[in-house]
């Protein structure tokens, strides 16, 4: 919350001899034998103001002392560098506004909701004052649009995390923006952005963000199972934030699904099926992934494969899935009997 690099390290002393008796311009602290008079709460030096905050842990009070007098709030301006109002019920976009310029040397700040509160003018006073933050959660603001990342691109250049998730309205246009300014970033969240996350912005994120550690998007890939039912082909190589959720999204939303597919149905049932549905799924490296959610998946997609002729479900990497087979696995003899069919004419 306080800047350490303010604090004298030898404030003991302070805290013990500090005696406040009464309040307001009458009021009146003595330290001891050491003479030191202090007219009230607000003569307090700042450096001790700012251990009394720090120790407090509580942003509630930093918010109510940075309206006490102007010493205060200069003094917690420049010394507070950490921010949450993640415990804002009500009115959290208005209190940002009004907030934003008394803290210039803010470097997290959490707006994390838990019903949607906060609005772009919110955000564009963020941008306007506080140059020098690093670290923003955004996650839930269900009401932002674009302008929001505009100005966050304008006016936090030195951005190295940012969360977004649960923010559907972001267009990948404004996402390409940002990531053209922002190029410290390294961890970025965009789980929920399902506008944003497309090809077109994540090949931005991977020319710009050269810093890039962390890239969330479970959520998106559930999204593209909920939306995307004609999807053929899906790389998700190294992407080790994958969950089961994401692969039961998959199997659930197959529109083969439900169909009892079975190699002695027939030969021409599957052939229809398999040009339907997913035929490539590269899940390498994805080691969150567990045996019964990717099995799932390759039931539900009869053109996925895991056999040697037609490998189309890639798992390399994951030791874990090396029980997951596709049917013509478990029956090899009918599999070439499908391979030789299909090149019969």
């Amino acid at each position: 919350m306080v800047n350490a690099n303010l604090m004298s390290g030898n404030l003991d002393n302070s805290f013990s001899a500090l005696m406040v008796s009464g309040g307001g311009e009458s009021g009146q602290a003595q330290n001891g034998g050491l003479g030191t008079i202090l007219s009230g709460w607000k003569d307090l030096p700042m450096e001790l103001l700012l251990r009394i905050i720090s120790v407090a842990g509580d942003d509630r009070m930093v918010v109510v002392a940075s309206g006490v007098c102007t010493g205060w709030r200069d003094a917690l301006g420049w010394g507070v560098t950490s921010l949450s109002f993640s415990w804002c019920q009500d009115h959290m976009n208005d209190l940002v506004i009004s907030l934003a310029h008394k803290f210039p040397k803010l470097q997290v700040l959490s707006l994390r909701q838990i019903k949607p509160q906060l609005e772009d003018s919110a955000v564009e006073a963020v941008a306007n004052y506080c140059h020098d933050l690093r670290e923003l959660d955004l996650s839930r603001s269900f009401r932002l649009t674009d302008r929001s990342l505009y100005a966050l691109a304008h006016g936090c250049l030195h951005l190295t995390r940012l969360n977004i998730s649960g923010s559907s309205n972001f267009s990948d246009a404004a996402l390409v923006y940002l990531t053209s300014q922002c190029r410290n970033l390294k961890c970025l969240n965009l789980c929920g952005c399902v506008r944003a996350a497309s090809d077109r912005a994540l090949q931005a994120i991977a020319r710009n963000c050269d810093q890039l550690q962390s890239l969330n998007l479970d959520e998106s890939v559930v999204a593209l199972a909920n939306g995307c039912p004609h999807l053929r082909s899906l790389g998700l190589y190294y992407c080790q934030n994958i969950t089961d959720r994401a692969m039961y999204s998959l199997a659930a939303n197959s529109r083969v699904r439900g169909k009892g597919m079975s190699w002695d149905a027939g030969r021409s049932s599957r052939s229809k099926d398999d040009k339907d549905g997913l035929a490539s799924l590269n899940i390498s490296q994805c080691t969150a992934l567990t045996p019964p959610a990717v099995q799932a998946v390759c039931d539900s997609f009869p053109a996925l494969h895991t056999c040697p002729e037609r490998h189309s479900l890639i798992i390399s990497g994951c030791l874990s899935l090396t029980s997951v087979h596709c049917a013509c696995a478990l029956h090899p003899h009918r599999a070439g009997r499908a391979i030789l069919s299909n090149h019969a004419y």
